[in-house]
């Protein structure tokens, strides 16, 4: 204890004086995309110190650029980040999805090649797995990687990639062998994206953004070098890459706490109005409540599945009631921000709109993407009925 309390004094002197006042409040964090400005230079100051100290993953170890940091000693971090409001150096498929995944089943050689470039912030991962016709289906996709000696040859098309023409390098799922049971002829594999073989056309959602592409693949390259697992064999770790999706564990795992948008309390004062220091409708104020008690609840819950998962790893398929529950707790929170703003929050163009409502509109809209994607809640239901609960198929 006396260790911890010590690492604390440290990690809070550090923060105060290393943390710069724009990565603090709400902002802009970096994604490691070569291909996305950082608009303040603050950014760019707090990814490299976070990432000097290996700060970017915590709990990764120290000789691939992460912290090496224990459960006990994230917590601490992430407290402190919290009580000075720093926002987290670094977000995004690398640090929870791609990067947990090579350094658990990864070679030592895959691991020292893509591992400091992630946790330095250089480069940014997308998603090759849903297919037009391969989505809650996905072993029945059709992408084809040829086998050519040292490399693949990609041809096929991939939907669904999100931030796909922001990405450096993609880990798909492929078809390498056809004549097989349809799980059993797949192999995962990492590729650039920088290629004249890989065409990215973004997807206009009704949120007026287009965070998901189509992405087409024409005689690209991938190299034998960078096959994760064994060829054939890529359905396994396609699924626990899913896991750590699923878990939101992961992304905590690779840096600090994220700005969460308006406070539901401060949207319902303001909208709604106060009396005597509450929200002056009683039913507002009890779905303010129930809303941030479930919230507090499921952070807990994350929480203390870190703890008591051995050598920090992310569980198994339980991971799927974080997934599940995590997109309804979203969800929720999007449409009561719009209910609590009435008709301000229905708004899409000025005049009459302020900007956080504009992108309250486009957040609440956008968001009834996320019961769909990294499997839908049904997927995530199937799965915890089965591989949690053992019930019958």
């Amino acid at each position: 204890m006396a260790a911890l309390e010590a690492f604390r004094r440290e990690t809070r002197a550090w923060l105060e004086q290393n943390c710069p006042p724009g990565a603090r409040g709400p902002g802009q964090v970096a994604t490691g995309s070569t291909k996305i400005k950082i608009e303040h230079p603050d950014v760019k100051l707090w990814l490299e110190r976070m990432a000097e100290k290996g700060w970017t993953a915590p709990m990764w170890p120290k000789e691939y650029g992460g912290g090496g940091l224990s459960r006990d000693e994230y917590a601490v971090l992430l407290e402190e980040m919290r009580r000075i409001n720093a926002r987290s150096p670094l977000m995004g498929m690398g640090t929870s999805m791609i990067g947990p995944t090579i350094l658990e089943l990864g070679t030592e050689d895959q691991k020292r090649r893509h591992i400091p470039p992630i946790v330095r912030g250089e480069v940014a991962w997308c998603q090759g797995y849903s297919e037009p016709s391969a989505g809650s289906d996905l072993a029945s996709l059709r992408t084809r990687a040829e086998d050519h000696g040292d490399h693949f040859v990609i041809n096929g098309q991939k939907i669904w990639t999100s931030g796909a023409q922001y990405a450096d390098w993609m880990f798909a799922l492929v078809r390498t062998d056809p004549n097989v049971p349809k799980h059993e002829g797949i192999t995962f594999l990492l590729l650039s994206m920088n290629q004249p073989g890989v065409t990215v056309k973004p997807i206009r959602l009704i949120s007026g953004t287009s965070p998901f592409c189509e992405t087409f693949f024409d005689n690209a390259i991938a190299k034998k070098e960078d096959v994760i697992g064994e060829v054939n064999k890529g359905w396994t770790v396609g699924k626990r890459l899913l896991q750590h999706e699923r878990s939101g564990i992961t992304s905590l795992m690779g840096g600090g706490p994220r700005d969460a948008g308006p406070s539901l309390v401060d949207a319902a004062r303001k909208y709604v109005g106060q009396k005597k220091g509450r929200i002056a409708d009683d039913a507002m104020r009890e779905k303010v409540l129930v809303h941030q008690m479930n919230s507090q609840a499921f952070r807990l819950t994350q929480r203390r599945t870190v703890e008591e998962t051995t050598e920090a790893r992310t569980p198994g398929p339980a991971t799927s009631i974080f997934k599940m529950y995590g997109t309804e707790l979203q969800q929720g929170r999007s449409a009561l921000l719009v209910e609590l703003r009435g008709f301000k929050g229905l708004g899409w163009t000025r005049p009459g709109f302020g900007s956080d409502e504009l992108e309250g509109t486009r957040n609440w809209l956008g968001e009834r993407a996320a019961s769909i994607y990294s499997g839908s809640n049904e997927i995530q239901r199937n799965i915890i009925a089965k591989r949690v609960l053992g019930l019958p198929d």
